[in-house]
């Protein structure tokens, strides 16, 4: 049997399906033009990679990262210059940080859109 990859859509719909408890507490507080009647998508493809959350009216990236970012280091540095170099600002926040400032997480948020 031939497996067929899968493409980033269906990837990105089932990392919707899967998301973290810091990724749907965020979502709630992004989704519906919430925060400042900004326009956010969850798990949304752009080129090989799927950012978490983006606003592209904005071109904000907003990335929550559990432990195993911490070994990947080098790669999420990778993405980071792939999608700043075209035009994106990328913010990184731990699952703990969400979760428990959830306040201040919207904030930086805000200050950078």
């Amino acid at each position: 049997m031939i497996m067929r990859q899968k493409s980033s859509t269906e990837k990105a719909r089932e990392l919707r399906k899967k998301s973290t408890d810091a990724e749907r507490l965020l979502w709630r507080h992004l989704r519906a033009k919430q925060l400042e009647g900004l326009k956010f998508r969850r798990q949304q493809p752009i080129g090989d990679y799927i950012a978490d959350f983006v606003s592209f009216d904005k071109q904000v990236i907003v990335e929550v990262d559990g432990s195993q970012h911490v070994v990947r280091k080098a790669k999420d540095d990778h993405r980071t210059k792939w999608l700043e170099e075209r035009g994106f600002k990328v913010l990184r926040f731990w699952n703990n940080d969400v979760m428990k400032n959830i306040a201040g997480v919207l904030r930086v948020i805000r200050n950078n859109c």
